[in-house]
């Protein structure tokens, strides 16, 4: 789209017209002679008079059309491109995996009805919940007998879900550390300034192996201003070193104002990410940017090209219309009068 930055200079315009109309033409006095045959010498010139007077309107034309360039430069005409827009992240989300060896055992289903281990089902969940968090950024941390960071927070969702599927049990060690992992996901915070900062913690254990307890994890996320989500997944009745500990899952989502959701197969984890859609509402933050190119070079050559055709033009018509417009003369002087006699060409 076409525009103008400096609209207002197209005011300007009828100057010209205006001082042709209102500001008298100068004019200068010269000295004369009387002589009894001006009407001869009117009629002689008045074909180069009116040759004249078509110049005169050709150069006014010209000139002022050659103006009007000059002002729209001045204006600084711009042509307008597509926006581009630019979506910056407003919130942070960072998603705990548990690949201890617990993870393996096959008590779920896939959509198409089929056992699958609890990490293939919470993978395929977690794929369809990554689907929808544009415009946020999300980063991936796997936890076993230690946390790695297995994505650093991003906005490109795509890298997300493809390192997730790219996990596999066991690849972290066969225990939970899911204080660690808490603990390495604050630290990862550090650089965030965004104002919305989430962790959702999905394990199917209770912690063995982590130095940090999960809950004094979680006193340090509360003071960050962290909320933390906790999804447990797996049977709760389960005993010994793989039993779910829902007690301190429910506390550390409790201290630090988030939420904490059993998931004991595959629809009521895909509820739980559908609820949890809707708990972290996606707020985004979009900039708009127009790109301007400056066009004033176009009428400032149009005028300068224009300038040049019009002396060209003006030059060549001076010079064809000399001979036809010049009458020759020759004054012969009597005793008492003065006689104008045309010359044959």
């Amino acid at each position: 789209m076409l525009t103008f930055a400096y609209i207002w200079v197209f005011f300007l315009a009828p100057l010209p017209l205006a001082i042709w109309w209102l500001v008298p033409a100068r004019g200068e006095a010269r000295p004369s002679v009387r002589v009894p045959f001006l009407s001869r010498l009117k009629t002689a010139s008045e074909g180069s008079t009116k040759a004249t007077t078509r110049r005169n309107a050709f150069r006014f034309l010209s000139s002022y059309l050659v103006y009007l360039l000059i002002l729209a430069a001045l204006a600084r005409p711009q042509w307008l491109e597509p926006p581009i827009e630019r979506t910056i992240p407003t919130r942070d989300l960072l998603l705990l995996v548990d690949l201890s060896g617990s993870m393996e055992q096959a008590d779920f289903t896939n959509k198409k009805g089929q056992p699958v281990d609890r990490l293939t089902a919470v993978k395929e969940v977690l794929d369809d919940f990554l689907a929808r968090r544009e415009g946020d950024r999300v980063g991936l941390v796997v936890f076993g007998n230690a946390p790695f960071l297995q994505a650093p927070f991003t906005t490109d969702l795509e890298l997300c879900r493809q390192l997730l599927n790219e996990t596999a049990v066991g690849m972290a060690g066969p225990r939970t550390a899911l204080g660690d992992a808490i603990g390495l996901g604050i630290g990862l915070f550090d650089e965030s300034d965004v104002p919305t900062k989430t962790i959702i913690a999905l394990t199917d254990g209770n912690d063995t192996g982590s130095g940090v307890p999960p809950a004094e994890a979680a006193r340090i996320a509360k003071d960050r201003e962290i909320t933390i989500h906790t999804v447990a997944v797996g049977d709760p009745t389960t005993v010994g070193e793989e039993k779910l500990d829902q007690e301190s899952l429910q506390a550390v989502a409790k201290a630090t104002g988030g939420n904490y959701f059993l998931a004991i197969n595959r629809d009521e984890l895909a509820g739980i990410y559908e609820r949890l859609d809707e708990i972290e509402t996606r707020q985004t933050k979009t900039v708009s940017h127009r790109p301007r190119r400056d066009l004033y070079f176009w009428p400032l050559a149009t005028a300068l090209l224009l300038s040049l055709a019009t002396h060209v033009i003006r030059l060549f018509a001076e010079r064809s219309a000399l001979p036809r417009s010049t009458v020759p003369v020759r004054l012969r002087v009597n005793a008492q009068t003065f006689e104008l006699e045309t010359v044959e060409q």
